[in-house]
């Protein structure tokens, strides 16, 4: 069983004790450094090998965590990033994810919820709190607002291949890319080619953001 390596980003020592004793504890995870704030933070990406995961803050003494994430996104698409914080708002849901977040716990999970998230999140699931899976849902099945619509050529419309579109849409539906492969008959492995071509054609850094971009251009539907 390959061992998941994480970073944790936390500037509240009881709470980052709490959470470093959830992630050492778990067989699948090993903790490979831990920092109480930004300039902690990148010093950590600069002198050890980026993790597989970086589980993090949004509210950092010296900075946002929003800024971590884009740093660390910025380096390398195949890191997953664990939003970890008391802020359940939307805006703050919505403003992670489009940095490149791809799972938003609140510290109120259970020790051993934080843990099998943190595996879940590498297995290509996106672990939400039920109250962040809420505003998700709710961005995405909102009815559109009544404001200027600027015509956009077709040609500006990225061109997604079939199979590509496929993909997508069976990420829309909270598949992984594992169960994705199964689904449409491939291996992981052109799933994730897939994926990575998707993101490239659509600008974006995550899966959210892939789904929420391929919506608002009409490649896919959702489902009322």
């Amino acid at each position: 069983m390959q061992r998941i390596r994480v970073m944790l980003v936390e500037d509240d020592t009881p709470t980052r004790k709490r959470l470093s004793q959830a992630l050492e504890q778990h067989e699948q995870l090993d903790l490979v450094g831990s920092a109480g704030n930004c300039k902690q933070a990148r010093v950590l990406f600069e002198a050890h090998p980026l993790p597989d995961v970086l589980l993090t803050d949004i509210g950092l003494p010296d900075g946002s965590g929003f800024d971590l994430i884009k740093a660390l996104r910025s380096r390398s698409e195949r890191i997953e990033i664990m939003v970890i914080t008391v802020f359940a708002d939307e805006k703050n849901v919505m403003t992670a994810l489009e940095a490149g977040a791809t799972g938003y716990l609140l510290k109120d999970a259970s020790q051993d919820n934080i843990g099998d998230s943190v595996v879940q999140l590498v297995a290509g699931h996106s672990p939400l709190s039920p109250a962040i899976a809420r505003h998700v849902l709710k961005r995405f099945s909102a009815p559109a607002q009544p404001v200027p619509v600027k015509k956009t050529p077709a040609l500006d419309v990225p061109n997604i291949t079939k199979r590509e579109k496929q993909v997508l849409e069976c990420v829309a539906k909270g598949f992984s890319y594992k169960e994705t492969a199964e689904i449409l008959g491939n291996s992981i492995h052109t799933v994730t080619s897939h994926a990575k071509k998707i993101y490239r054609k659509l600008s974006v850094k995550s899966r959210s953001e892939a789904v929420y971009e391929a919506i608002q251009l009409g490649i896919i539907q959702v489902s009322e």
